[in-house]
C-alpha cells in the first residue's frame, strides 16, 4: 500500500469535514421547519376543536369571537410556511331556569266544586239561549243529545283523565273563564260559553251532534 503525507491526510480531512457539515444544515433545517409546524397544527387544533377552552362563560348570554374581528389569520410556521386559520365564532348560554307550570283545571290538584246540578233548570236556559240565536227547535234537540253524551248536564261534571269540566266538557274547564268570573258554577255561563264554541266550531248544535256522531268528540 502507498503511503499518504500529512499534507495529503489533512486535505483528505477537511473535504470529510466539508461533506458533513453540508448534510447536517439541511437536515437540522427541515427538522426546525417539521417541528414548528406540528406546533402550530397543535394551537390550531386547541382553538377550533375546542373553541371553549380559551373562553369564560357568564350566567348571561356571552358571544365571542376570534382573530379580533378578522375573518383569517395567518400563523408563521418557520421555514417560510404559514397557516391561515379561519375565524370562528361561538355562543355560551346560561341553563334558563325552571319555572313551575300554573295550575289549571286539567289536575295540578284542582277538584270540581261541591255544588248541586240541575239538569232540568240548565236545559231550560239552554231552550232560551238556543232561540234568542235564532236557531230552530231541532237545533236544541241536538243540543240536548250532544250534552247528555258529555255531561248530563251537570254543571260540575269533570273527567279527571283529560280535564274536561262542565255542562259543554271545556278542555280545560277554565276556558268558559272567558264567559264569566263564575265559570265553575253557573250553569248559565258555562252554556253561553259551550254555545259559543259549537256557534265558532261547527256552525250549528246540530253540526256539533253529527261531529260528535261519526268521531265520538266534538
Amino acid at each position: 500500500m502507498g503511503r499518504h503525507t500529512g499534507t495529503e491526510r489533512g486535505v483528505a480531512t477537511s473535504a470529510a469535514a466539508r461533506g458533513g457539515a453540508s448534510t447536517r444544515g439541511p437536515i437540522k433545517q427541515a427538522a426546525t421547519v417539521v417541528f414548528a409546524f406540528c406546533a402550530a397544527l397543535g394551537f390550531v387544533a386547541v382553538n377550533l376543536v375546542d373553541p371553549t377552552a380559551l373562553a369564560t362563560a357568564t350566567p348571561d348570554r356571552v358571544a365571542t369571537d376570534r382573530f379580533g374581528g378578522a375573518e383569517v389569520q395567518a400563523i408563521e410556521v418557520g421555514g417560510g410556511y404559514t397557516l391561515d386559520a379561519a375565524k370562528e365564532g361561538y355562543d355560551v348560554e346560561a341553563k334558563p331556569a325552571y319555572v313551575e307550570p300554573a295550575s289549571t283545571s286539567a289536575g295540578d290538584g284542582w277538584a270540581p266544586p261541591a255544588v248541586t246540578p240541575d239538569p232540568g233548570s240548565a236545559q231550560a236556559y239552554a231552550a232560551s239561549a238556543v232561540a234568542a240565536r235564532g236557531w230552530a227547535t231541532n237545533e236544541f234537540d241536538c243540543l240536548v243529545a250532544l250534552w247528555n253524551k258529555e255531561s248530563g248536564w251537570r254543571v260540575n261534571a269533570y273527567n279527571a283523565g283529560s280535564g274536561a269540566y262542565g255542562i259543554p266538557q271545556a278542555l280545560p274547564g277554565s276556558k268558559m273563564a272567558s264567559a264569566g268570573a263564575d265559570w265553575e258554577t253557573n250553569a248559565g255561563t258555562q252554556i253561553e260559553w259551550g254555545l259559543g264554541y259549537v256557534q265558532g266550531r261547527y256552525g250549528t248544535p246540530c253540526g256539533a251532534w253529527a261531529h260528535s256522531e261519526s268521531s265520538g268528540w266534538y
